[in-house]
């Protein structure tokens, strides 16, 4: 199917992102309001107030769904998660395995929720969305302005004592992930949805040359900023997560893999199987999402069988404690 957008709050497939260049640019997030933990913003955080829309496949909701389990904020924040596959209408909600239907607005596709915060809505119908309850509309839909917001305005509420944003950090954390987002976790995408060889190559050689800097600085150290586990490593690790599997064959980022690299791969490794965020992968979600929903790329949408990758396994990275 193609994949769509909303213009005048109406649907159309006519979605293209690429200039004539063939370079992808995606297009930025519209809801940019700010929960914090004393309601100066009109936005306070309080439990049971807000929702928050994912998808398991996306790395960008991911991130927030990790924040929201490392911070123990399960029971402070509802949870939808969207059917892996996109349908022609976008993401849609369904009893699939993995799947937990619309409980705040009981909506069948994720379009009625922007539609709700907006009825003359144009652009993309992403996740995550942060939505709610009290005022019944969006209040984000930026992930990295999320998981700031679970990480720094949601202390009274979080059941796990974790500080992702540290004080003597934060300068360095916010340079790493503005460092990281246009090579790495975007480049990904600016390879795969190319047009063009020229713009393929181009996003596919800054995407490699960062990974390799990247494998040299955690060769050095436990994570991005330090020995600290941050959002920085958050927002890298979805990325990473999906690496093997899909973005290195689906869109053709096929330079290295993540096991081809000793620091990155036991770096992910370490990550995964964090008691918190380990049950927030799924692979199935990720592996059918991509190449079921991305028609345009893989028109007959097999789903490889392979790789098989053990993210289980032992990994090295205590050798900096």
């Amino acid at each position: 199917m193609a994949l769509g957008m909303m213009v005048d709050g109406k649907w159309t497939t006519d979605w293209n992102e690429r200039d004539d260049s063939g370079k992808f640019n995606r297009t930025p997030t519209k809801f940019r309001d700010r929960i914090t933990a004393d309601g100066s913003s009109g936005f306070q955080a309080a439990s049971g107030r807000y929702h928050l829309y994912v998808s398991l496949a996306c790395p960008w909701a991911h991130r927030t769904l990790i924040l929201r389990s490392l911070k123990g904020l399960e029971d402070a924040v509802g949870l939808s998660i969207v059917d892996a596959v996109l349908s022609d209408k976008g993401w849609f909600f369904s009893d699939a395995p993995g799947a937990i239907p619309d409980s705040a607005n009981h909506a069948e596709y994720l379009q009625e929720i922007y539609l709700k915060a907006d009825s003359k809505y144009t652009g993309r119908i992403t996740v995550p969305v942060l939505w709610d309850t009290e005022k019944k509309t969006i209040v984000n839909n930026e992930s990295r302005e999320i998981i700031r917001m679970f990480d720094t305005e949601f202390n009274d509420l979080a059941t796990l004592d974790i500080d992702l944003y540290p004080e003597a950090l934060k300068q360095r954390i916010d340079d790493t992930i503005d460092k990281i987002y246009m090579p790495v976790n975007n480049g990904v995408y600016r390879s795969g949805f190319a047009t063009s060889q020229e713009a393929y190559e181009e996003a596919v050689t800054e995407l490699f040359e960062n990974l390799d800097y990247w494998e040299t600085v955690l060769g050095q150290q436990r994570y991005l900023c330090g020995n600290q586990l941050t959002e920085a490593d958050i927002c890298m690790f979805t990325t990473l997560l999906r690496f093997d599997s899909v973005y290195y064959s689906h869109f053709k980022c096929n330079v290295r893999r993540m096991v081809d690299y000793p620091n990155l791969w036991n770096y992910l490794k370490e990550l995964y199987q964090h008691p918190q965020i380990k049950p927030t992968c799924n692979l199935d979600h990720i592996k059918r999402h991509y190449y079921m929903s991305q028609t345009q790329i893989n028109p007959t949408r097999i789903v490889p069988v392979g790789p098989e990758i053990d993210f289980d396994e032992k990994h090295d990275r205590d050798r900096f404690n």
